[in-house]
Formats: C-alpha cells, sequence, structure tokens
C-alpha cells in the first residue's frame, strides 16, 4: 500500500534524485523521480533546472498536481540542485557517466575507499586515485581533466539557464573559450553567434539583452548586420546589395537606418566587410568571400600563363591509341572534349548522365599518364572520391585530404608557399565546391601544373556560397566541353531519359508499377498523408521485396525539405521507428534520440575527425561509462563526446543538398506542393541522378509539374564571372 498523502505535506520537498526520466538541455525543463526521506515510493517532480544528474539532492518549492496521464506530480516552482552528501548518492552521480573514465563499477570502488572525500581527493590529491586497482596514470588524467571540464560545464549551463536560454551548447562553449567562458560571453555575447555552431543570432541577443546592452548599441547594430550578411551567404550568395543589407538589418533589429549605416561603415573601417559595385549596384562582401572570389580569379589566371607539363601531344594519333588501347570509340563531343584537356592547361568537362564522362577522363587521364606525368585526383566529399577512384582505377581522395588539414593550426598543410607536388590535377563534382575550398584547392596547385575540372553544371550549386562551375564556365575564359550525346546502353536506363527530360523541363515518361520491372517509377498521390503512407511501405516492404535491396544500406530517401510532414524530421522520425526500435542503450540529444544502428549523416565539416558535411555513417556502440558515440563512416570508426552530437542528424531521410555528389543503389523522392519554396528543376534533377539502379518519386502530380518547369527564380549574387571575363 502506498502511504503517501501529499495533502498532508507543505508545498516543499526535498530528495535524492534516483532517476533523470527527462531533461531538455533547451529549455531546462525536466522530469525526476526523486526519493524522499520516509516515503517508500519515488516522487516524480517536474521542474527546470540547468542540470540534474542521479544522486544529487533537489530542494523544490511548488505544488501538487495530479495529471491525467501521469498521475501525482510535485511541479517545482522553484528547484535548487545540490551536490551529494550521502555515499549511496555520491555513488550515483559519479557512476552517471558525468566523469569521462568513471563509470558504475570505478564509482562503487572510489566511494568504498574515499568514502565521503571522494570529490576532495578528485579535485585537490588527485595522486591518490591511483591507490585503486585499474587506474593508472591516464584513467587519473582522463579523470581529472574531465572533473575540471564538467565543472566549467556546469556553470556555463547555469550562466546560460540564469540568461533564459537553453545550455545545450555548453560543452562546445567551454571548448571554444575555455576557463574563462563566461566572462567573455559577459563582454560580448554576439561572439557567440560567430563562433559557436548551433547558437543564432537571435540567442545571443537575447543574453545581451538581459546583460543589459542597449537595443540601439553600435555592437548590437554590427553584430546584426554581420549575422544579415551571414545569413545571405548561407543562401549561397557571395554578397548582398548594400541598401538590401541596411533595410533588412533595421527591420530585424528595429533600429533606424542612420544607425545601421553607420555599423556598416564600421565593419568595412574594421575590414569585416569589403565594398564592390556588381551590376552597378553598391554592393557588400564578407571579406572572407570576397578574398575567394579575388583568389579564384588571380591562381586561375596564374595557371593559364604557362603551357601543359606534357609539352605538345599530336592527337591525330593520340586518339586513334587511346581508342584501341580502351576499345571504345568516341562520339563527337568526346573525341573533342579529350583534345581540349590534352592541349590545355586548364579544361572543364560538363555534362549529364550517360554522356561518357567517365570514358573521357580515363582516356585523357591514359595519354597524360603515357608521358610519365604525376596525377593527384580529388573530390569535394568521400563518397564522390571513392566513385572517382572506382572508376578511373586511381588513387582519388577528398579536396581536404589532398591538401593535408592540420587541425592543430586550423589551415592546410598544401598553399601557395607549400604547393602540392603534382602536374596535373582532376577534380570531380565541382559543382558542388564553393568558393572558399576552391580558392584553396587553387592556391596550391603549382603553376607548372595543369587542371582537369569535372561537374554538372544543371545540378544544384554548393551548399556553401558561390556557384564555382557555372561562374568559370559563364566567365567563357577556359576551355569548356560540353558532353551532350546520351549513350545507346544509357538511353535503356529510364533514370538517365527521365533526367535529361527533366533538364529540358518535360514531364518524366511514367512507368506503371504493374509494368515489368523498370529502375524509373512515378507514383501518383494525392495528400501528404498519403504520400508518407505510402513512403514508408516502399521502404520497408515493397522495394525490398521487389528489387532485393536492403532498406537502411540500398535505400535512401532525398526529401527537398527539412521540415513539415514530408522533411527530414518527421520522415526520420518515423523510419526510425521502423528500423531501429532502439532496444538497446539509447541518447537524447539537440532533438534526437540516437541509438546503435541508426543511420546518421554528418552535418558540418570536423576537420579533427576528418568527417565532412554530407558524410554518412551508422552507429556503432554507445558506451554510457565514457560518455562516447562511436559511429562508423567510410570503414572506421569515429568517436564522438555527447557535446558533439550537434553535427550529426539521423539520415534514413535526408536533404538532397546533402545528397550531392553521392549515388545510392535506390532513391526514394516524396514531392508534394508543401515543397512550394523549393520545388524546381535543378533540385529535382539532381535528386533523380543518385539514384543508381532504381529512382521512385511518390508524390502529387502537381508537385511534379511545378518542379519540372520553373528553373531556379534567383540565381546566386556572385562576381567570379565577371572577374574572370575582365582578367
Amino acid at each position: 500500500m502506498n502511504t503517501f498523502h501529499p495533502e498532508s505535506l507543505p508545498e516543499y520537498l526535498t530528495g535524492t534524485i534516483e532517476r533523470v526520466t527527462f531533461h531538455s538541455e533547451e529549455s531546462g525543463f525536466c522530469v525526476l523521480r526523486v526519493k524522499v526521506r520516509g516515503e517508500r515510493d519515488l516522487i516524480t517532480v517536474v521542474g527546470n533546472t540547468a542540470t540534474a544528474i542521479p544522486g544529487e539532492y533537489v530542494e523544490c518549492r511548488g505544488e501538487w498536481l495530479n495529471d491525467r496521464t501521469h498521475g501525482l506530480q510535485f511541479k517545482a516552482k522553484h528547484l535548487k540542485v545540490i551536490p551529494p552528501s550521502t555515499l549511496e548518492g555520491i555513488e550515483k552521480y559519479l557512476g552517471s557517466g558525468m566523469v569521462k573514465g568513471i563509470g558504475p563499477h570505478f564509482a562503487k570502488k572510489l566511494v568504498q575507499t574515499f568514502g565521503e572525500q571522494v570529490f576532495e581527493i578528485i579535485e585537490h590529491k588527485a595522486e591518490r586515485l591511483t591507490e585503486l586497482d585499474g587506474i593508472g596514470p591516464k584513467r587519473k588524467a582522463r579523470v581529472i581533466q574531465s572533473w575540471a571540464e564538467q565543472k566549467a560545464v556546469r556553470a556555463i549551463m547555469v550562466f546560460l539557464q540564469s540568461q533564459g536560454v537553453g545550455s545545450a551548447r555548453a560543452v562546445r562553449i567551454y571548448k571554444t573559450y575555455g576557463d574563462h567562458a563566461i566572462e567573455q560571453v559577459r563582454e560580448n555575447p554576439y561572439r557567440l553567434a560567430l563562433d559557436i555552431h548551433g547558437i543564432g543570432f537571435k540567442t545571443a541577443d537575447r543574453i545581451a539583452q538581459r546583460l543589459g546592452i542597449p537595443a540601439d548599441s553600435l555592437i548590437r547594430a554590427q553584430a546584426g548586420v554581420r549575422h544579415v550578411l551571414q545569413e545571405f551567404a548561407t543562401e549561397g550568395h557571395c554578397a548582398m546589395e548594400r541598401e538590401k543589407l541596411a533595410d533588412t538589418a533595421s527591420q530585424l533589429l528595429e533600429i533606424s537606418v542612420p544607425i545601421i549605416e553607420h555599423a556598416i561603415a564600421q565593419e568595412v573601417t574594421e575590414g569585416q566587410f569589403i565594398d564592390e559595385i556588381i551590376h552597378d549596384k553598391p554592393c557588400l562582401f564578407l571579406a572572407s568571400l570576397y578574398r575567394a572570389e579575388t583568389g579564384i580569379a588571380k591562381h586561375l589566371q596564374r595557371l593559364l600563363q604557362s603551357l601543359p607539363p606534357w609539352g605538345e601531344i599530336n592527337t591525330d594519333k593520340a586518339i586513334p591509341w587511346v581508342e584501341e588501347k580502351t576499345g571504345l570509340r568516341f562520339s563527337p563531343s568526346q573525341r573533342a572534349a579529350v583534345i581540349q584537356a590534352v592541349r590545355g592547361k586548364i579544361t572543364v568537362i560538363s555534362g549529364g548522365p550517360g554522356v561518357g564522362k567517365t570514358t573521357v577522363v580515363n582516356s585523357i587521364l591514359r595519354i597524360i599518364r603515357a608521358k610519365q606525368i604525376q596525377v593527384h585526383l580529388g573530390a569535394p566529399t568521400g563518397r564522390a572520391a571513392k566513385r572517382l577512384a572506382e572508376s578511373t582505377g586511381l588513387e582519388a581522395k577528398t579536396i581536404h585530404r589532398l591538401l593535408e588539414f592540420d587541425p592543430h593550426a586550423m589551415g592546410f598543410k598544401h598553399h601557395g608557399g607549400n604547393p602540392l607536388h603534382t602536374d596535373f590535377i582532376v577534380i570531380d563534382e565541382v559543382s558542388m565546391v564553393d568558393v572558399k575550398l576552391m580558392n584553396q584547392l587553387l592556391q596550391a596547385i603549382p603553376t607548372h601544373a595543369a587542371c582537369l575540372l569535372i561537374g554538372d553544371r544543371d545540378q544544384l550549386p554548393s551548399v556553401g556560397p558561390g556557384q564555382v562551375l557555372a561562374d568559370i564556365i559563364a566567365s567563357k575564359k577556359i576551355t569548356t566541353a560540353h558532353l551532350t550525346e546520351v549513350f545507346r546502353q544509357a538511353a535503356n536506363s529510364k533514370i538517365v531519359v527521365n533526367a535529361h527530360r527533366i533538364n529540358q523541363g518535360k514531364m518524366p515518361e511514367r512507368t506503371h508499377e504493374a509494368a515489368p520491372l523498370s529502375d524509373f517509377y512515378f507514383i501518383p498521390t494525392e495528400s501528404p498523408e498519403a504520400i508518407q503512407d505510402r513512403l514508408l511501405e516502399l521502404v520497408t516492404t515493397r522495394i525490398p521485396k521487389r528489387f532485393g535491396f536492403d532498406p537502411i544500406c540500398d535505400i535512401q530517401v532525398l526529401t527537398p525539405m527539412n521540415r513539415g510532414s514530408l522533411g527530414t524530421q518527421a520522415l526520420n522520425a518515423l523510419l526510425q521507428q521502423q528500423f531501429n526500435p532502439q532496444a538497446g542503450p539509447k541518447i537524447n540529444r539537440f532533438g534526437w534520440t540516437f541509438a546503435p544502428g541508426d543511420k546518421i549523416v554528418q552535418t558540418v565539416n570536423n576537420y579533427d575527425k576528418e568527417v565532412f558535411n554530407g558524410d554518412i555513417g551508422r552507429i556503432t556502440r554507445i558506451d554510457p561509462e565514457k560518455s562516447l558515440v562511436y559511429i562508423s563512416i567510410d570503414d572506421r570508426e569515429v568517436e564522438y563526446e555527447l557535446g558533439e552530437l550537434d553535427e550529426i542528424a539521423l539520415a534514413y531521410a535526408i536533404s538532397v543538398h546533402k545528397s550531392q555528389g553521392s549515388e545510392y543503389p535506390a532513391v526514394v523522392i516524396p514531392l508534394a506542393t508543401q515543397h512550394y519554396t523549393m520545388l524546381q528543376k535543378n533540385l529535382l534533377y539532381t535528386g533523380v541522378t543518385r539514384g543508381k539502379k532504381l529512382v521512385v518519386i511518390v508524390g502529387q502530380p502537381k508537385a511534379l509539374a511545378i518542379a519540372v518547369k520553373k528553373s531556379h527564380a534567383t540565381s546566386r549574387l556572385t562576381h567570379l564571372s565577371a572577374r574572370l571575363a575582365n582578367s
């Protein structure tokens, strides 16, 4: 019998946290199971706190509620967390995984050996830790570092919560600013938006207001205009019209235009913004993007000033020789492309699926390598590099690995002062390369070397700023070969045929579900709910049964958007339920639940780990004792701390943008008019060309028609094409 009578108790409760049922680092909201002295059953306490760990002591003031779903609860209006003082509480606290190197096993040993002095020992007499079996110098160092780190992180969490913002990024803030994090944030909270992945201007602005920084201050106006220009860059633009920047910032910040203009002028004076006239209008660049654009133009011009390192090649002999070696006959556009590449210093080869780009590239490489020339191959992503290696039989690396990123120096080892040792560099999937990476690459190419850039100008441009491939082609300064003929073998593929039809603004040819097996299907479905149901059925049963594809490894759902019922977030939640019901250890972080077996995608470049935006992997294991998650990416296991899990997201469904440079055996694309803003030809074309053996579009016929007919409405504001044309 439960002897608990809440009405006989005051609106005050104290006890030990036995279990943290739920805790949001964003809002601080928590559901705790608390052991109250004298009571047999655990009490459910709901409230808000920056941190909560089993074993800690809570003091709560609030009221009792009888929740219809969850029963009797204590709703704490004020909730104070105190470090544990009982041996049982200390053991539970240390064994919770909060200190790396101490799990339940060592927590028990520590408490048995040192009793209530254990915190004092860890903090001030750490050499005594080695008295325990199993704790050597390495483990001792890890425990000391982790203890100091978690203390500092908890202080940051409490500070952030006191400023009315979530504390989920506390670990990242600590790693960026160290022990002086709170002082640095107090001094200029707007630096958070610049330095910390996942913290936006609005969060930093909220802290600034709580700290008393005036709404019309210059520091706020400067942070605001920088934020607006950076947001414009995330949409792919390298620059923004000055008038538009001033108006947008004025509306966002509710500050008068004269103060905004003063802030812009200050950013220009400090070298953060660069002024330039584009299409007769004053525009502003972020300094880093201006340097990247001007650098690309300068380095392409530098490379063009000398002859290829292999000298003159007699193409009348080379073409029949390579045709004989490969047993293939070139089409007219292929022949022209090979001739241009072996005669030129920098050549672009552009073309869609089935036009024989691989044949051309392999033929060029065969001719060039016969001259004993040193060749390097690269691509923007790991998957694209792997495909390039498979198609050429040569080693290919990501551009980052080619340039050898040094995480300690936060820069590439290869640059203008230390160029690559190469004579000929071949880069595939150039449509994905943004201005910053292209500038880094070009400056590392020695002046004598030649360069071959391969891509499809009709695909989506890079996720990062710029439209490098399109601008280089548009400048007409660089020799460009367009491959156009679709080969007979490729023409048997409905994927290839329909990709070209979509690119020409025509509706794809339909294959009825009941027809003999095809590699392309459009399944008309009227409502978003019906699309979702149909998609689940296709991915989980229909496609695996009919085509033999593994539903997780082989099938990739590609969707135009992140939000909405057919966005990545909703679809991932549904597919995760289907494929990985999470029987094993699971972890909740940054709005996602992760478990061993989950398919994930890296969402930002992490140079330390050598994993990059768009890389896909699987969670292999979670180690609660060390607070680590292990993920297999490109056949190697990568270690993530819990505070780094904002760099990954579930990948059962990913955006079309994230899929660039990758190919999958089977692709399923949901299309609905709710995606209207994203429905455009190059997005659909990019999605369709990701499928190697099967593409299924499931959606509203009207949405498909919109996507096919709508070209990208606004091109990106860049100045690279003009820079090249005028150089």
